[in-house]
């Protein structure tokens, strides 16, 4: 290292670059960066927005579908529903944040993701989430993440007036020291209205909307998601964003007006590296420069530093780029909205993003630098010991009878009814929902031609942490299930990819696998990519997180009134085992239970089969011959029988193939179904639904009503 990196210019360690990634900008631009370019660069560098570890990766993925209209690298991916409309929708995650102050973290993860939907043209029509945990039971440091991440989400949505439709909630050890908050919106637009964040046309306008600038959020990106969490997290409180969504609301319709009256030629949200992200990406996206005057911004405090206002991750911002002439008409609309708006800057010829400050230029950096020449770093992987997690505390000895152990685990908090949660989530709000959680494995929303659209999300830390590979391919697998028990086809799928320090063989090795696993599944099913995020460094002194890939599809159903339902329905009705499900114990809740660590052999998937039977369950909802339909995941065919039996109130009396481990796992691979004897000609027919209790032959006889208090009191002494 030259003596031109010492000393003044070593902040730039500060900043979270290595010496090799400084000389690199050296190399780049041929000058020390100043201050506030510095700053800059840090931030498009860093993990969270270069994806410098996981780029490479990415391209594994497959992009390509009929329905896709847009695809990885805007705002929202988007798929064609039908009658001109478009679904535009998008995962991510607010991890670090939410692991540092909760409420917040996980309310503006929820903004965040509004805007990306939004950012797009579409109206955000739902939301779902995807949440990890420590053990609440031995925690309680869990127990209040669970809980002010739980009301953080629903401020949010409640307020603004989105429903929150579905998710998930797993609890392991790993996540102590890093919860998850990964959020999904998903939104409808028509055609035209879908925009592109690509800035445009020289001599164009661009324009800041919505709220003030201040100083919260300041750092968020490069250090809250780019390293990993240690001890004194407190001291990065400040680093956390603040969320309004009352503030987002206002500037929600004020984006779908502007474009509804075609005044904008590109739109962009401002999320993690706010200004300095926005408009690089932008200025990269449309192959133009950008010229921006920091002193007519805004600001929530008259003191800040040029600096301070492009790092800035304040919520509620968007970035647009008008024509001169529509700037007027523009502006008037914003007043209408109350939402603020102000021409900060234009578009210029070139590649350069430059920065004013009372006259001077504070920047002037090549827009390909920063957003092109991140440096892409190849992994180096090795498998993960098997020892890396330990083992769980048991809570099941091993003598209990197959009674006991469908209680434990219908009580178990992975298991258990998630009911005291979505209570605090407003499910119905538009009056689109038709099946809402509990109700069935995917939600349920209407169009407008009474066709509707399913949505799901799914993962399972603990089974991609025995086999990265398989259980990644699982969620795919288990989502599209999800999807085929409401009678819905698969459209297009979104992820996000929650790991630790990629920068360790064990994890490196997690994350190559995992995609893979995800790639391999999706081009079997048949399904695009239309975007999603990348969450690293989720680790702390104590180790990694479990690898967490979290996967939400999007699929499209002819017909409303005959979206399927999980719950048994009539009596007489008979009940099939339906699928190639050829279970085992190896990363199952049973095997967590017993005190086991993830390790073992996840069964073999044949993805051939599993997209046939996806396809023959879809059709025999849509056709009305399945009355219910429910895939089984997680505690097995026992738990999946008892969990039709509480969803519908009824009984079944059932006998299960010989050899088959009532409590082993398969996700995606299996369904139980139920209807009239002559529609489930050719499954394998196992019982028959009707009295007050679930009678599973030679294993276990127990009432509908205590399966029911076994589930619902699972969960709720923790929430």
């Amino acid at each position: 290292m030259s003596s031109s990196t010492s000393s003044l210019d070593a902040r730039h360690r500060q900043l979270g670059l290595t010496d090799d990634e400084y000389a690199r900008i050296l190399d780049r631009l041929g000058r020390p960066p100043g201050d506030v370019e510095l700053a800059m660069l840090s931030l498009m560098w860093s993990e969270h927005c270069g994806y410098k570890h996981s780029r490479r990766l990415l391209r594994r993925l497959p992009t390509e579908g009929p329905h896709l209209l847009l695809g990885p690298g805007e705002n929202a991916g988007a798929v064609d529903v039908g009658g001109g409309l478009a679904v535009a929708f998008k995962v991510e995650s607010h991890n670090h944040p939410s692991a540092v102050e909760p409420f917040q973290g996980a309310a503006t993860g929820v903004g965040g993701i509004l805007r990306d939907v939004f950012a797009v043209g579409a109206r955000p029509i739902a939301v779902l989430d995807s949440l990890r945990f420590g053990e609440p039971a031995a925690s309680s440091r869990s127990r209040y993440l669970l809980e002010r991440a739980v009301a953080g989400i629903g401020f949010y949505g409640n307020s603004i007036g989105v429903p929150t439709v579905g998710g998930e909630i797993y609890f392991e050890s790993s996540y102590e020291a890093n919860c998850l908050i990964n959020a999904m919106c998903l939104g409808l637009a028509p055609h035209e209205r879908l925009i592109r964040s690509a800035a445009a046309g020289v001599g164009n306008v661009v324009v800041l909307l919505g709220a003030l600038t201040g100083r919260d959020g300041i750092g968020g990106a490069s250090v809250l998601a780019s390293a990993e969490l240690g001890e004194g997290d407190e001291a990065k409180r400040p680093s956390v964003q603040i969320g309004d969504p009352f503030t987002e609301k206002k500037l929600l319709e004020c984006c779908l007006e502007l474009l509804d009256r075609e005044l904008l030629v590109s739109l962009q949200d401002l999320g993690a590296a706010g200004l300095t992200s926005a408009a690089s990406e932008m200025a990269a996206r449309g192959g133009v420069g950008l010229t921006l005057d920091l002193c007519q911004i805004p600001l929530r405090e008259a003191d800040m530093e040029p600096f301070e206002i492009m790092v800035s991750e304040s919520q509620e911002r968007m970035l647009c780029v008008a024509r001169p002439e529509c700037v007027g008409e523009l502006l008037a609309v914003c007043e209408r909205w109350e939402v603020l708006a102000t021409t900060i800057g234009c578009v210029t010829q070139g590649d350069t993003l430059q920065v004013l400050h009372r006259g001077n230029a504070v920047a002037e950096l090549p827009v390909s630098v920063l957003v092109d020449d991140c440096p892409l770093y190849d992994l180096e992987p090795a498998p993960a010991p098997s020892d890396l997690y330990g083992s769980p505390v048991a809570v099941l000895g091993g003598s209990e009878s197959p009674a006991e152990v469908l209680l434990a685990l219908l009580r178990s908090p992975n298991l258990a009814s998630r009911r005291p949660v979505f209570e605090q989530y407003d499910p119905v709000v538009q009056s689109r929902t038709i099946r809402r959680p509990d109700e069935a494995d995917a939600a349920v929303l209407m169009l407008p031609d009474g066709s509707a659209i399913a949505v799901s999300i799914d993962g399972n830390g603990r089974r991609v942490a025995v086999d990265p590979r398989r259980g990644a391919a699982e969620a795919v697998y288990e989502c599209s299930a999800n999807l085929a028990c409401v009678g819905a086809e698969p459209l297009g799928l979104t992820n996000c990819l929650n790991f630790g320090n990629p920068e360790k063989p064990h994890v490196a090795w997690q994350l190559i696998e995992a995609v893979e696993g995800l790639s391999e599944a999706c081009e079997a099913l048949g399904i695009p990519v239309v975007g999603g995020n990348v969450s690293l460094y989720n680790e702390a002194p104590s180790g990694p997180i479990f690898p967490t890939p979290v996967v939400g599809m999007v699929g499209k159903l002819p017909h409303a009134s005959r979206a399927g339902r999980l719950g048994f329905a009539c009596d007489g009705d008979a009940i099939a085992l339906v699928g190639p499900f050829d279970p085992a114990a190896a990363g199952s809740e049973l095997s967590k239970l017993r005190g086991e660590a993830p390790v073992g052999d996840l069964p073999d998937a044949d993805a051939r089969a599993i997209r046939v039977v996806h396809e023959a369950v879809r059709a025999r909802v849509r056709s009305g011959a399945f009355r219910s339909a429910h895939d089984i995941a997680e505690g097995g065919v026992a738990v999946a029988l008892a969990e039709c039996a509480v969803a519908g109130g009824i009984g079944a009396s059932v006998r299960l193939p010989g050899g088959l481990d009532p409590f082993g796992e398969a996700p995606g691979r299996g369904f139980i179904v139920s209807g009239p004897r002559e529609a489930l000609a050719g499954f394998v027919v196992i019982g028959t639904v009707g009295g007050d209790s679930l009678t599973i032959d030679g294993l276990l006889e127990l009432g509908v009503s205590e399966l029911r208090a076994a589930r619902d009191g699972g969960l709720a002494e923790w929430v």
